[in-house]
């Protein structure tokens, strides 16, 4: 390793390394973005003529992404405020369901409280294949986690796996 012009020896490198403060990448860093900013966009989204498929893609998979993020810097504690705060309706009770449903779902799979507004009744939709082909229709309606079933979204397995 070169260091302003020299190259240090291993025991130097080791020496310099077990002195130097340590930093956590991303540490102090809060949450970021947020499911109510994310279903804001949604809805300028929607507004704009996307379809619902684009907003599940944009909104609820950025969502998950974001959570992921910020669960991975600070634990489940920090993640859940990526949920805090309610988002406003997108204009679409397909959206406005997923958000709940992956709200409830993280909650009950990482062992935080489900918040209030993610058990609004009317944050729920008939009968929704987000993003779900016709020939795994069967596959995600017997796949489906509980939050996304019993507000009427059904998914595969896969459909929140993300890299």
């Amino acid at each position: 390793m070169v260091f302003q012009g020299e190259v240090l020896p291993i025991a130097a490198l080791l020496e310099r390394a077990r002195t130097a403060s340590s930093v956590t990448p991303g540490a102090g860093i809060g949450v970021r973005h947020t499911a109510a900013g994310n279903a804001a966009r949604c809805a300028a989204l929607l507004t704009a003529g996307d379809t619902v498929e684009a907003a599940w893609r944009f909104g609820i998979l950025q969502t998950l992404d974001d959570y992921t993020s910020t669960f991975r810097r600070g634990g489940a504690a920090l993640a859940s405020g990526v949920f805090a705060d309610e988002p406003a309706y997108t204009g679409s009770v397909q959206v406005d369901a997923a958000f709940a449903a992956l709200a409830d779902y993280l909650a009950e799979r990482d062992g935080w409280q489900v918040p209030t507004w993610a058990l609004d009744p009317t944050r729920r939709t008939s009968r929704w294949f987000p993003a779900v082909p016709a020939i795994f229709k069967t596959e995600a309606q017997q796949e489906s986690p509980r939050a996304f079933r019993q507000r009427g979204i059904f998914i595969t397995g896969r459909s929140l796996a993300r890299a």
